[in-house]
């Protein structure tokens, strides 16, 4: 029977206490729910409490809640010291250790304590819904409730259904969290639901480049900044997570998936796991860190020189205008003939391939060629790619033309799909497979994305803004380069892009 979510009464219990179990009972309070706080640990319920009051105090002194709405919600948190004294609520939210065993005989005594018509949610991040209601006499009241850290910042919940839960779980579940000001989304149990699903493409992918020698980690996350406008690089964001909690998700899904392709990690980070080179909590991740703030990286100084004339690739006109309109600026003279006279730097436009491919189907001196990612614009940061053979007098005067309007500049070494483009075009295809495999609504997948990771768009937003038959062109490229499934195109990706329609389309 669906609980009365938004009425007076309603009332929810939280068993774990820590910093999810804090921030998911803050929120409920500010929201008007009388909240039952319950940990096995002796005293720290009381303290996680107190915890709760004096942050909502801080935001009374801000000004951001008035001193009686600081008041009241502080009076909805109770602090019980038995599972037995739950018996009352009409939600219990679990936020306990992520251990399976463990939750599964919370959840036994739970049953045994509850009325039969309360809600057993678990806030697990990687854990299977199913699996933790299945020693449960009525699994079809267990539904997944998926906040993130910081709770009261991060305005996304994903709301799981187990393979028995009933809809009406998942419905006042789904209520419960619009109540207490969040964005719910709804997911079937797989691994990863949907935000930490969607997130393979950006780290993985980025490791890979890194293994490659296609760049330093740091001009990675530079392009992904600057040019993709991503809020921060995938090393920054390893750093930042910590490799200790980044690693053995990646393992985690990977392995969940049956070892699938795409999800694959990478022995880099494994090694740094090993070695307790963990990120900012340690002093040292990918970058050093003082006082809790990166240290500068060291680059080399690249001599600006200028080519004497360039010859552009008219492969994809629209591409090549933007870049004629660089060179132009630049004052460099620009060759029109079909073939590049033998002084010219040529430059390539790739869409998934990579720089010497390009070379050997136009026919072009390797020597003398470079390529250029155009798939964001050339407007914030221009990512310029060399062949193997690329002298370096053509790459500093590629350097020198890309730089001359002072857009900065990263110089990198042949990849297909350069680096934007083969970590982006992941991105849109593992959310065009999580809308294939019917685990959530397509809108429902960018919304939590967007939320929950901090995306400047969600997968399929964003695949629709650069369009679809680019980024299925440029992961045929790349599967045709590698010969690897990991960059085998989602059927949801594949037929949308074909057909010319939006990546939200659903049948």
């Amino acid at each position: 029977m669906l609980p009365d979510i938004q009425g007076p009464m309603l009332n929810i219990a939280i068993v774990g206490t820590g910093a999810m179990g804090r921030g998911i009972a803050q929120i409920a309070a500010q929201a008007g729910i009388h909240v039952r706080l319950y940990d096995a640990m002796p005293g720290a319920a009381n303290s996680a409490r107190e915890a709760v009051i004096a942050t909502l105090g801080k935001l009374a002194e801000k000004g951001k809640i008035t001193g009686d709405a600081l008041a009241e919600a502080s009076a909805r948190i109770e602090v019980v010291t038995h599972l037995e004294q739950l018996a009352p609520a009409h939600v219990i939210i679990e936020a306990i250790v992520e251990n399976l065993d463990t939750k599964r005989q919370l959840f036994k005594q739970l049953e045994e304590i509850v009325p039969a018509d309360a809600i057993l949610a678990t806030n697990t991040s990687s854990l299977s819904v199913t699996a933790i209601a299945a020693v449960c006499k009525h699994p079809e009241r267990v539904g997944g409730f998926h906040f993130f850290n910081p709770v009261p910042l991060m305005k996304i919940v994903e709301v799981i259904d187990g393979l028995l839960t009933a809809p009406w779980v998942s419905d006042a579940l789904l209520a419960l969290g619009r109540r207490v000001g969040h964005t719910a989304v709804r997911a079937q149990d797989t691994p990863g639901f949907i935000v930490n699903h969607a997130g393979r493409g950006f780290v993985t992918e980025a490791l890979r480049c890194l293994s490659e020698g296609v760049a330093e980690f740091h001009e990675i996350d530079s392009i992904m900044r600057d040019a993709a406008g991503f809020r921060m690089g995938p090393f920054e964001l390893m750093d930042l997570t910590g490799i200790d909690v980044s690693q053995p998700v990646m393992e985690s899904i990977y392995h969940q998936y049956y070892e699938e392709p795409r999800y694959r990690p990478s022995p880099l980070a494994a090694q740094r796991l090993v070695a307790g080179i963990l990120g900012r909590k340690t002093g040292r991740g990918f970058y050093t860190y003082v006082d809790n703030r990166a240290q500068p990286i060291a680059v080399a100084t690249i001599p600006k020189e200028r080519p004497a004339q360039v010859w552009i690739s008219q492969a994809l006109p629209e591409w090549a205008q933007a870049v004629r309109e660089v060179a132009q600026k630049a004052g460099v003279t620009i060759d029109s003939g079909q073939r590049p006279s033998a002084e010219a730097l040529c430059i390539v436009t790739p869409l998934g391939s990579d720089a010497t491919s390009l070379c050997l189907s136009q026919g072009l001196d390797a020597s003398r060629t470079v390529a250029i990612d155009c798939l964001f614009g050339l407007g914030q940061r221009r990512t310029v790619m060399s062949t193997p053979l690329t002298t370096p007098e053509m790459r500093a005067a590629a350097h020198g033309l890309f730089a001359d309007d002072g857009v900065p500049v990263s110089l990198i070494r042949d990849s297909a799909g350069l680096i934007s483009q083969r970590i982006v075009a992941g991105i849109v295809n593992i959310g065009c497979d999580i809308a294939q495999q019917r685990i959530a609504a397509p809108a429902d997948i960018d919304r939590a994305v967007s939320l929950g990771l901090g995306y400047p768009k969600g997968p399929l937003s964003l695949g629709d803004a650069l369009g679809a038959h680019n980024i299925l062109a440029i992961l045929e490229a790349m599967q045709d380069f590698y010969g690897d499934p990991r960059y085998r195109p989602s059927p949801w990706l594949k037929r949308r892009a074909q057909l010319g329609v939006s990546l939200f389309t659903e049948e």
